[in-house]
């Protein structure tokens, strides 16, 4: 029988990767992001968030990593066509040498314009660069590709990745806001979230988003799926890692008749893992069985739904001494415009027995993203779109530089751009990031679409555009000049 199974298994896996998109491996142009715009508001902020989301959401990780072996920050990012009607799943790198980017490779098209599909990366230990294409719920595929070489963009390979279901090995073609750790000599960890109905009390068709994780040792078969959290109407996960400890910050959407529960999110939790998805703690160290399913549990850093506020993580790293700090947003309500603020930014900082939390400054957007840094001398530094842009009330807006010498007690600033056309969002940080390419992030018009343009910027707060039409096969991205402080 065993043959005969093996020859089934695989018959079902072609017969369902013949339906993936061709990888199309061809060499674009310029570099040119994904406009996107969810749910409309019938107000004069046109979208409840929209603009250009190539490095969208926090929930997918990382778009960007740097390999000190070849001198090379690879990143990927959620790209379109000429006419930016569909996303294309892009991959180049910034050579640290020469100062210079290749044309950028197009590894498939997603045939879709959600910017929920965008792409997230990992490199092996042996160079070879994988591309995570995500889903958006059960409806469209995700797919894994691998570069054919080490460190080489020109050509990747379908993955036809597998995991264990109730003991079998069966296929998988779905996964939604994936977030891709490393460990050599143990291969991959990736989180993600998966969507069950049947599961919120009297609404059986409605979806609940549920966190889990997965395991790989070569990047093909993996575990069993299993679930991290399953409170309410289910979860939105930022995660972090530092040598042995990975961690995960979410929140939770309560259930709510008639309306999607992801729009009130609230409260912010934290779970580590120092063993490889073995066992999972708090961060004081208390064992947690996972999932967690209950709104009050140890596992809660902070609460805010007798608050009445809604939580928006956008990083999670760890201090010089491997405690974790969460980036994130509050607000009075998930729609556009002033009367739903303050959008303030605050830091949960875990001190070895509770957690502290500290505002950073305000924006205008719950969905103004950025990224958080702590150097080995405990030099916090935040880069995010926390100035008014050219569309106020929208996503996004002009890129600020946030420096704390005093773990985000005190902050001083510095504008990096400035008189933009169109708001930047979303500012990625890469892994082992690199002083030179230490923040990556798209632009796009808050209330219609438009060309997004890509950008990075060095930790000084220089910002470089990409640049968007190429002659040769090889540029230097283009100097903007930063402003003073504040």
């Amino acid at each position: 029988m065993k043959p005969l199974i093996l020859f089934f298994l695989l018959a079902l896996s072609q017969s369902i990767y013949a339906q993936n998109p061709k990888l199309l491996n061809q060499s674009d142009t310029g570099y040119r992001g994904i406009w996107y715009s969810n749910e409309p508001s019938k107000d004069e902020y046109v979208y409840k968030y929209s603009g250009g989301l190539g490095t969208y959401p926090a929930n997918h990780y990382p778009f960007s990593i740097y390999v000190e072996k070849v001198g090379k920050t690879f990143f990927c990012y959620g790209g379109a066509d000429p006419s930016g009607n569909t996303l294309l799943h892009m991959v180049s790198y910034f050579d640290h040498q020469t100062g210079m980017v290749p044309r950028p490779t197009i590894v498939l098209d997603k045939e879709t314009d959600n910017a929920h599909d965008n792409p997230v990366m990992n490199i092996d230990s042996e160079g070879y660069i994988w591309i995570f294409s995500t889903a958006h719920g059960t409806s469209s595929p995700a797919y894994i590709s691998k570069s054919k070489r080490p460190f080489d963009i020109s050509e990747f390979e379908s993955i036809q990745p597998t995991k264990i279901v109730d003991g079998r090995i069966v296929p998988m073609d779905n996964f939604s806001y994936l977030q891709t750790w490393y460990q050599p000599g143990k291969g991959f960890l990736n989180l993600f979230t998966h969507y069950e109905t049947q599961k919120i009390p009297g609404q059986p068709s409605k979806p609940r988003r549920t966190i889990g994780f997965m395991r790989s040792e070569d990047g093909i078969s993996y575990s069993a799926w299993k679930d991290l959290a399953a409170i309410s109407e289910g979860h939105y996960q930022t995660s972090g890692m530092q040598g042995n400890i990975l961690g995960t910050a979410f929140n939770f959407h309560p259930i709510k008749e008639g309306v999607n529960g992801l729009n009130f999110r609230t409260n912010l939790y934290y779970l580590e893992t120092r063993d490889f998805g073995e066992t999972w703690q708090t961060a004081s160290g208390e064992k947690i069985q996972i999932p967690v399913t209950d709104i009050q549990t140890p596992a809660l850093a902070a609460e805010y739904e007798s608050k009445g506020l809604l939580v928006y993580i956008n990083d999670l790293v760890y201090d010089e001494n491997g405690r974790p700090v969460i980036l994130f947003v509050t607000s009075k309500g998930f729609e556009a415009g002033p009367e739903r603020g303050p959008r303030t930014w605050n830091t949960a900082r875990f001190t070895g027995s509770t957690w502290e939390i500290l505002p950073v400054t305000t924006s205008d957007n719950n969905y103004d993203m950025g990224s958080l840094y702590i150097d080995p001398k405990g030099e916090w530094r935040i880069i995010g779109p926390t100035a008014t842009g050219p569309q106020p009330f929208n996503t996004g807006g002009e890129m600020v530089l946030w420096i704390s010498k005093d773990q985000g007690k005190s902050w001083k600033s510095k504008i990096m751009t400035s008189g933009s056309e169109r708001n930047h969002s979303y500012a990625r940080r890469p892994v082992n990031v690199h002083p030179d390419f230490y923040a990556f992030w798209a632009d796009g018009h808050g209330r219609e679409k438009s060309v997004s343009q890509l950008y990075f910027s060095d930790k000084k707060g220089n910002v470089f555009l990409l640049p968007t039409e190429m002659k040769a096969d090889f540029a230097k991205p283009i100097l903007i000049k930063s402003s003073s402080k504040k």
